[in-house]
């Protein structure tokens, strides 16, 4: 059961209508990265999870997910901010002006329609999670590619606001995955078990710059003890 709070999750403004920068937003809300897909792929996924902890996790993030679409929406309603009319809109507006009535609409910026496609969903919940936290980086790397591409304080200040709540479920997620190490009924627990899973073929020239690998399951460090340290791979000798 859901319910719907009027209240948006984080306040949004803009400084001035800008209807260009409204159609290259769209992307995320319909687009392949967008925050409908990010609600709908975490929602979906938690129909089957037995785990009370895990599934509620999910439902949660899927939840705000879709507190984010709403947000996107919002602001490309700011954005747009003028009525149908004769305006010297581009190619990206079009859509939005002949379909919607200025209306957000369920598609990308380059006004492709959204599509159950983009949500990816195995049933595994170890697949499912690796999924969720690239979909995270993934969604947080359009963010910063938008940010760069506009002035308005405004805009800016609630893209800085999205993508650092990616940053958060990408952290979430991963104290999830940590949760699930050496469960035998998780897909990640005999990771390594064969002799053809530990060879490196070196098909590429000049160099080899990783030794044979030893598989483990996939895990990451605490992220709520991460160390900053750097790392420059060497060749191996």
């Amino acid at each position: 059961m859901f319910k719907h709070d009027k209240q948006l999750l984080h306040d949004v403004k803009v400084d001035q209508p800008n209807p260009t920068y409204a159609a290259m937003l769209q992307e995320q809300l319909g687009g392949p990265n967008g925050e409908l897909k990010a609600g709908l792929q975490y929602f979906a996924q938690s129909f089957r999870i037995q785990d009370p902890e895990i599934k509620d996790l999910f439902l949660d993030i899927a939840t705000e997910e879709f507190s984010h679409a709403e947000m996107v929406a919002q602001t490309i309603n700011l954005l747009n901010g003028h009525d149908v009319a004769n305006t010297p809109d581009t190619v990206g507006q079009i859509e939005s002006q002949v379909l919607g009535g200025l209306s957000p609409m369920l598609a990308n910026a380059s006004g492709e329609p959204f599509t159950a496609n983009y949500v990816n969903v195995t049933g595994d919940i170890i697949a499912d999670i690796l999924s969720d936290i690239a979909a995270e980086q993934r969604a947080k790397v359009v963010y910063e590619y938008l940010h760069r591409q506009i002035d308005d304080h405004g805009v800016r200040e609630t893209i800085d606001f999205l993508l650092n709540r990616e940053e958060a479920h990408n952290a979430l997620f991963r104290e999830a995955l940590n949760k699930l190490q050496q469960k035998p009924e998780y897909s990640n627990y005999d990771f390594g078990v064969t002799e053809d899973s530990k060879l490196y073929f070196d098909l590429s020239t000049p160099g080899r710059y990783f030794a044979n690998p030893n598989p483990t399951a996939p895990s990451f460090d605490n992220p709520r003890k991460m160390e900053k340290s750097t790392q420059t791979l060497q060749p191996v000798q």
